[in-house]
């Protein structure tokens, strides 16, 4: 598959072939969910936590005697059954996470990034050309490419100009070729890749 390189202005500059097995067919489908899964899952917190009755503060004294009184016997202030008692099977800190092989891992960005190349919705650049981080230039380069919508901006390690003009842009998200992840490659309308990114992604792809 060749791929169209344009400049910043939306002009032609060359085409790319790609260097990584495209997959054509439905293989990968499963490992793309069980990545995405796991990855949605890493990000959950996991702090929701209740007090049981051993954890509430409060005195340990019996709020009455066993008998005699008439009311309800009661052993603790702390009881689940009381106003400000603990709480009985409630949520405790829990790790979410899960695990999701190599080989499974690299599969899946294969078949994500192959789904939106076949698509057409992966625009590939030379360079954006920005001097200086600003955040209006950096409009101006998408409003050239023709980009619309979310859209995800993929550059190489170390180009901090691009970071810093990207990042107030309420639309637009911003990773690095060789940290990108299958659920980022997804989550957006657009891909716009930096040449050496897309090199970048493609030795990821490679080994």
């Amino acid at each position: 598959m060749k791929l169209a390189i344009k400049d910043s202005k939306g002009n032609p500059a060359g085409e790319h072939e790609v260097r990584f097995e495209v997959i054509e067919n439905g293989r990968g489908s499963q490992a793309v969910h069980d990545t995405v899964v796991a990855f949605q899952a890493g990000r959950r917190r996991g702090t929701a936590a209740t007090k049981t009755m051993g954890e509430v503060n409060g005195t340990g004294k019996k709020p009455w005697r066993q008998k005699g009184t008439g009311r309800a016997r009661a052993g603790s202030f702390a009881s689940p059954l009381w106003r400000g008692g603990g709480v009985t099977h409630g949520p405790q800190p829990r790790d979410f996470s899960k695990k999701v092989n190599k080989k499974v891992a690299s599969l899946a960005l294969r078949k994500a990034l192959s789904e939106r190349l076949k698509a057409g919705d992966v625009v590939v650049v030379d360079s954006f050309g920005l001097g200086v981080p600003k955040t209006k230039a950096f409009q101006t380069v998408l409003d050239q490419l023709g980009i619309i919508g979310t859209t995800l901006i993929v550059v190489a390690d170390g180009d901090r100009n691009v970071e810093l003009a990207a990042r107030n842009l309420p639309l637009v998200g911003l990773a690095s070729g060789t940290s990108v992840n299958t659920y980022e490659l997804l989550r957006y309308d657009k891909l716009v890749i930096t040449k050496d990114a897309f090199d970048q992604l493609e030795a990821r792809l490679a080994r």
